[in-house]
């Protein structure tokens, strides 16, 4: 658990579907544990461009949304973020493109990929609503589950963030402009993925060029206790107590391979590689996000030149402050997006 080899494997038909979005349909296929690719049709002019050539022995109804079976397996709905009961795929990440020729043709690799780093135990119905939201802009989402092991034990959180760096730098998604959002402790998460852009800058030099806007909500920040109370509150509430004072013994007893990694996590998050537009979601009154040290790290990458827009509420609920205060939430997500400088996303909205 947590550490997935890439070579797990990729995309399968029988792991495909197509639903409804307000404006069109949308496929999902999943990549692997824990990670999902949600694209929608091709427009006239990208079918034209992306597809296969008519005399190509790949291109018989194969790019058409509407080629997918109906009786195609559905990716399962669980309750948590962790899909380590899911079957693990077959093909390696040399044959990606050639899975989605074969296959079914992706979203086109001109649309912007929106980067959806997921809270823990993000239900189906809940992260639809961002998806959606996305989807319905012209963006494609890749979503990026957590498991509560990958925070637990560092290690596994870093192979786990490798893979998906590794994903981002293959085909379809290597090249393509990137817009992520990170909820809760996918925010952790995603500091894994720029740990390893931290280590070797030349090797992964590409990734925080395609950033075009980075997007914080909820952010589980503050002391080791507030992380503790954290995995309280979200895996047993009724045991909150004693699932908090298991973890703060867990800490102090793998000092070395617990706390010492998350200080470093938080001095890379700090010093971020990425220096797109970033923009902050959270509230005075969350018991796992310290409004102080969201606002000292606001001041911090104000301070490197990065510019940072926030929404801070007196009160509202960790990880659901577009549930609490929808119009807001909205509001403050359009002027950030309106604010990026990408002609392929404004002309979306």
């Amino acid at each position: 658990m947590g550490n997935l080899p890439l070579s797990t494997g990729l995309f399968k038909t029988e792991e495909t579907t197509s639903k409804q979005v307000s404006k069109g349909k949308y496929v999902a296929k999943r990549i692997c544990n824990g990670v999902i690719y949600y694209y929608t049709p091709f427009t006239a002019a990208e079918h034209q461009t992306v597809c296969p050539a008519k005399d190509s022995q790949t291109s018989v109804a194969l790019c058409p949304v509407s080629s997918i079976s109906p009786s195609a397996m559905p990716l399962s709905d669980s309750n948590s973020a962790d899909t380590s009961s899911s079957p693990l795929l077959s093909e390696t990440p040399s044959q990606m493109a050639v899975s989605f020729q074969n296959q079914s043709c992706s979203g086109s690799t001109s649309r912007p990929l929106l980067l959806f780093f997921s809270w823990l135990g993000a239900l189906p119905g809940a992260f639809a609503k961002y998806r959606d939201l996305y989807l319905d802009r012209g963006m494609d989402v890749l979503l990026v589950q957590s498991s509560v092991m990958h925070f637990l034990w560092p290690r596994w959180g870093l192979n786990y963030g490798l893979e998906v760096l590794n994903i981002l730098q293959e085909p379809p998604f290597s090249e393509r402009s990137i817009l992520v959002h990170a909820s809760s402790i996918g925010g952790y998460t995603f500091t894994q993925v720029l740990t390893h852009v931290a280590q070797e800058p030349k090797k992964h030099a590409g990734l925080p060029e395609r950033v075009i806007g980075h997007i914080y909500d909820s952010l589980v920040a503050g002391s080791l206790e507030q992380m503790a109370t954290g995995l309280g509150k979200t895996l047993v509430p009724r045991l909150e107590g004693f699932i908090k004072n298991t973890a703060m013994l867990y800490f102090w007893l793998f000092k070395s391979h617990t706390a010492d990694l998350y200080e470093n996590s938080i001095q890379v998050f700090y010093n971020s590689p990425i220096t797109s537009p970033a923009l902050f979601f959270f509230c005075e009154n969350d018991t796992m996000c310290n409004p102080t040290v969201m606002e000292k790290v606001i001041d911090l990458w104000r301070r490197r030149g990065v510019a940072v827009d926030s929404r801070k509420w007196k009160e509202s609920t960790h990880a659901a402050h577009l549930r609490c205060h929808p119009e807001e939430y909205l509001s403050s997500l359009q002027y950030f997006l309106n604010s990026l400088h990408t002609s392929s996303l404004k002309a979306k909205l």
